[in-house]
Parts: structure tokens; sequence; C-alpha cells
């Protein structure tokens, strides 16, 4: 099985930014794709950016397109969300997700715990 931490939320002013990891642990070699997802209260949770394993990427959120950059380092199995130019409507929860597949458990998506960003004016 693969588990997911993120870290790195915190609070920043309009203009700033963070950059959020998140390590997977486990069977990491099952792991393809990783996915940033964020959610605001009363909303459906939203993919932001993701990447395979080869460093394929998509953006299928046009508000962080040319803001936002999503990397990922194999060796020591990270995703990493970069975030800049951050307005108060990036403000959310920041969710990691990964497709793992194996041929005993077949596709399975696996979630991080979340972490908070918050972007004041």
């Amino acid at each position: 099985q693969v588990q997911l931490v993120e870290s790195g939320g915190g609070s920043v002013q309009t203009g700033g930014s963070l950059k959020l990891s998140c390590a997977a642990s486990g069977d990491v070699s099952s792991v393809n794709g990783m996915y940033w997802y964020r959610q605001t209260p009363g909303k459906q949770r939203e993919l932001v950016a993701g990447i395979l394993r080869g460093g394929g990427t998509t953006y299928p959120d046009s508000s962080a397109k040319g803001r936002f950059t999503i990397s990922r380092d194999n060796a020591v199995h990270t995703a990493y969300l970069h975030m800049t130019n951050l307005e108060p409507e990036d403000t959310a929860v920041y969710y990691c997700n990964a497709e793992s597949y194996t041929t005993a458990r077949g596709y399975v998506e696996v979630w991080g715990q979340g972490t908070l960003v918050t972007v004041s004016s």
C-alpha cells in the first residue's frame, strides 16, 4: 500500500509563494500519476495539476496555469507544487493524490491528509 504525507502549507500575503511537498511511502514502485487537488468549504475537490512518473504534466485548472508548477523527484518519491503570485482565491486545503497500480489490487487511488493554504489580501 501507499501512504502520502503533504507539507508546506501556510499563510502568505497576496503575491507570495509557497511550495507544497507530497512524500510517498510504502509500495512506491506502484505509483504512476501524482496529482494536486484543492478544496474550499462547500465546493467539490478540484484538480489543480498532475504529473506522471515519466514527467508529463497537466494543468486542468486555468487559474493555476502559469502560476503553479508541478514537479516530481522519483528518487525520493516526492511530488511538489510550487505556487507563485498567490491570490486570496487560492485559499484552500490542498490534497495530494496518487494513482497506484498492482496486479493484486488493480488501480487504487490514495489521498494525503491535506495541507491548508491561506492567502490574505
